[in-house]
């Protein structure tokens, strides 16, 4: 099922289909089948499809409450304060991640400040760039650490599973740090497998002396600046798992651990000990005691589930390679014992039992499992290797019409949320419906392979039609974004806003750090002296607001209202906007 080791001879001939195979597919079938297998070709067809896949919706969708523009906010006000070691929200410091991300947002707007573009420090899109850059990098490094364990046929169909992904779609277009962290783990996990693969015998390629593990420590202390300890839980298990099985730990010399954890440390200290000269044990408190540790024990912020629920979100967030899955676990558990296999399993099992284990569950926790996930299934794909039993077949690869029932739901929230029919929407979704239909009534005849690129290709289908038609033409889903509008098109410069009820980050990311969150009173307060300012009053907050006002005796209009939902709670809300009558 995987094999152990590479025929370079044969990895250097075959792709993704060979010239002998017809060409019954167009778009991106036709163009998969005809790669040569040149790496660079390979390379290109990835990162052609990623981009297809990642960036319908990228530059049009609004801020997304709540990490994302907490995160977008954080990094904006390094470059307003110019301190590149605290990182605040407003006032309050945001401990709860290190520094990675926000550096890799700022120096992205830095350099679209440089070069000119308009009021880059505001644009959400150039914040998600460190996110799109990760998610295409995870789908290029999936390739390049699968052709360790698979032919580059089977690595290019990983990389592809992985670009389909609905998770990874989803991460691509949020500026947080999910993403990136995935490139640093893949990156990782690929370097260690290589070792651990020549130490067994079973990989034929040779490296330099150094090269592997100046990937592997680099990529570590890249991870630990991005997410903290996560990134040593996810390796630590694996290589625990790993040298229990093969009761020896002698494998791991050829990382020269003592030489890179020296290279680890020197990456990530200075910022540590910058914090902590800062902050004290803030730091450490906040992001462990109050953040890490909490998670593990309770379900923090509503976010608490029982074990199985990963199980359960996998078959979508990775769909469409999840419709495989069943078909090829009896090939992967025959595999088990061998190197590659035994890797990956190691890679994967582990960490994902203690991710079900944990009480706080969100669906990106289990995002860097996934790529051993890929290459596994991508292995049994390419050996033909899949389950024939009838009942199974017909019982799981109806999965691929998934992309039915999510093209429904997009009509239906077109019309019940934005109360119109969504017409742009629908070839899209109708064109995503058909290739998941045809992925599935042609298995058995065009096989696992072709079935499975026809249903990456719907699932790029619902990209364009849910995140670059639907979610930026219903703006009843962004009410920061309406508010903002709005105050663009007053009489008066500057506008300055406090907001009473509600209180998402989104709000302050787009109208200036100095926009005060606030309840009904301050608000008031907060309006009484004049000029252009403006108060958001939520309709909860809207009896104590109006009884301030009138204590103050101060006489104000209603400017507009704004009708929306707060996707963060997914509830209706109503904000109406208020101006004294004096303002200019």
């Amino acid at each position: 099922m995987v094999r152990a080791t590479l025929d370079a001879e044969q990895a250097m001939t075959i792709l993704i289909g060979d010239e002998s195979r017809p060409l019954r597919g167009r778009g991106l079938l036709a163009l998969v089948d005809q790669a040569t297998i040149s790496h660079t070709r390979a390379i290109m067809v990835l990162v052609f499809v990623a981009l297809l896949a990642f960036l319908p919706g990228f530059f049009q969708i609004p801020p997304v409450d709540r990490d994302e523009a907490r995160f977008a906010q954080a990094a904006k006000q390094m470059l307003e304060s110019g301190d590149y070691i605290d990182i605040r929200f407003q006032e309050t410091s945001r401990y709860k991640k290190p520094v990675g991300i926000y550096w890799l947002q700022a120096g992205v707007v830095k350099v679209a400040e440089t070069v000119g573009i308009p009021d880059a420090r505001n644009t959400i899109w150039l914040y998600r760039i460190p996110s799109l850059a990760g998610a295409v990098g995870a789908v290029l490094l999936t390739y390049w650490a699968a052709l360790a364990f698979v032919s580059q046929r089977a690595a290019v169909l990983a990389g592809l599973m992985l670009a389909g992904s609905i998770l990874l779609g989803v991460e691509a277009r949020l500026a947080k740090t999910d993403a990136m962290l995935l490139v640093t783990v893949v990156a990782v996990m690929g370097a260690l497998g290589r070792v651990y693969l020549g130490e067994h015998g079973a990989h034929g390629k040779t490296f330099s002396n150094w090269k592997l593990p100046a990937i592997f420590w680099t990529a570590l202390a890249g991870g630990v600046l991005l997410k903290g300890p996560l990134i040593l839980m996810l390796v630590g298990l694996p290589i625990l798992v790993l040298s229990a099985m093969d009761r020896s730990l002698r494998w791991m010399r050829s990382l020269k651990p003592v030489y890179g954890m020296i290279w680890m440390l020197a990456l990530v200290l200075p910022w540590f000990l910058a914090i902590v000269a800062r902050s004290g044990v803030d730091f450490f408190i906040s992001s462990i005691g109050q953040d890490l540790l909490p998670k593990i024990a309770s379900g923090q912020e509503s976010h608490g589930a029982p074990p199985g629920l990963y199980l359960l979100l996998y078959w979508i967030t990775f769909w469409p390679a999840s419709s495989l899955t069943l078909l090829s676990l009896p090939a992967i558990w025959a595999a088990r014992r061998e190197p590659g296999a035994r890797f990956l399993l190691a890679w994967l099992a582990p960490s994902w039992i203690v991710f079900e284990i944990i009480i706080t569950k969100l669906p990106h926790y289990v995002l860097p499992l996934y790529p051993p996930i890929a290459i596994l299934l991508a292995g049994v794909v390419n050996n033909n290797a899949l389950a024939s039993g009838r009942w199974l077949i017909r019982s799981t690869v109806g999965w691929f019409v998934f992309s039915a029932s999510v093209a429904l739901l997009v009509i239906v929230g077109f019309i019940f949320v934005g109360h119109q029919l969504g017409l742009l929407a629908w070839p899209l979704v109708a064109a995503a419906t058909i290739f998941g239909l045809l992925a599935w009534w042609l298995f058995e005849a065009d096989g696992a392979e072709r079935s499975l690129l026809r249903a990456i290709m719907a699932s790029i289908l619902l990209a364009f039609g849910i995140y670059g038609v639907t979610i930026p033409t219903l703006g009843v889903l962004f009410p920061s974004a309406l508010i903002a509008d709005h105050l663009k098109g007053v009489d008066c410069d500057r506008p300055l806003l406090t907001a009473a009820g509600y209180h998402e980050p989104s709000l302050v990311f787009l109208l200036g750090t100095q926009t005060l969150l606030a309840d009904g009173a301050r608000a008031a307060d907060f309006l009484k002296q004049g000029g252009c300012r403006f108060a958001a009053i939520e309709n909860r907050q809207g009896r104590s607001f109006a009884l301030r006002m009138e204590a103050l005796d101060v006489r104000y209009v209603l400017e507009a209202r704004i009708d929306g939902i707060n996707i963060s709670g997914i509830r209706p809300i109503s904000i109406a906007i208020y101006r004294t009558e004096s303002a200019p």
